[in-house]
């Protein structure tokens, strides 16, 4: 069958399953909407901001081609990821789709001429793959966020116990630490400065940065925090306990990431440095021994 067949076939079946999955997912949509129009002009979460705010144009046609959950889940990478400016959801969506569409267009001009199941298999493998190889991008640039925050974590909590214990109370030495600090947790702290400067309440916005982040120890120290304002235990020795804890585990992952070196290590060794090291030690006997026999 020529080429130009499966493409209008594919123009044709295209368009109608998208059609049919939007009819599926109305329910859903309808229901957003109307949550968005009651709690319209009150406080939106943090963690809600970004979605698509367009009711016209590109962003009517990316809510209609993008299930609720899948949009969900983006929505949650691009939190854990730190919403770049440069990755914002309409391009990642987009991204998505030019994707998707230019593999099929690819795999369908390859896999014409030949017909067989295999090779329409591996098509729809490189469409599932590309259609999904943006949320994958956004997933490892989450991990090392999360990652990079991990690492940040004790420092910032050695900051803030001394200056507490210099005399600030631990909204002053918050600030302190998010003015002065670099990297992902500054800019985590800070808008979480920025949301209880706005009249959001502390316990709120700290659980909010944890919702944000996904780290387990920034989940840790916020319980620890929110404990000791609920029970009204000293925050000096909450932030020194704590600094203590996450600076043992930060040497513990250290470790950790040390002692997998040689596994890691393994595979080069074998694939690359032992062929090149046999061919030096064993080729001049290997070659003299044909030699011989030869």
């Amino acid at each position: 069958m020529p080429a130009l067949v499966w493409v209008a076939v594919a123009a044709v079946v295209l368009p109608m399953g998208l059609l049919v999955q939007t009819v599926l997912s109305h329910p859903g949509r309808a229901l957003a909407t109307t949550r968005r129009n009651l709690t319209r002009g009150l406080f939106t979460p943090a963690f809600e901001v970004g979605s698509l705010e367009a009711r016209t144009g590109s962003g009517a046609v990316l809510r209609a081609l993008t299930p609720d959950a899948s949009a969900r889940r983006l929505r949650r990478m691009l939190e854990i990821a730190g919403r770049p400016a440069e990755l914002t959801m309409t391009r990642l969506l987009w991204a998505k789709l030019a994707l998707a569409l230019v593999a099929l267009l690819v795999g369908v001009l390859q896999a014409a001429g030949r017909g067989s199941a295999l090779g329409w298999t591996v098509v729809l493998t490189v469409v599932l793959v590309a259609y999904h190889l943006p949320e994958l991008a956004m997933y490892g640039r989450g991990q090392e966020r999360q990652k990079a925050i991990a690492r940040e974590l004790p420092d910032v909590l050695d900051q803030m116990t001394i200056a507490v214990e210099a005399g600030l109370g631990f909204e002053a030495a918050l600030a302190r630490a998010a003015t002065t600090g670099k990297g992902a947790l500054a800019e985590e702290l800070v808008r979480t400065l920025q949301d209880v400067t706005v009249g959001r309440p502390r316990r709120e916005a700290y659980n909010a940065l944890v919702r944000r982040t996904q780290v387990t120890d920034l989940k840790r120290f916020v319980s620890a925090i929110n404990q000791a304002d609920t029970y009204g235990i000293a925050i000096a020795d909450v932030l020194r306990i704590q600094a203590d804890e996450m600076r043992i585990k930060r040497r513990q992952r250290a470790e950790e990431q040390a002692m997998k070196v040689p596994v890691n290590v393994t595979f080069p060794l074998i694939v690359c440095i032992l062929p090149a090291l046999l061919i030096v030690v064993a080729g001049p006997a290997v070659l003299g021994l044909a030699g011989v026999f030869g």
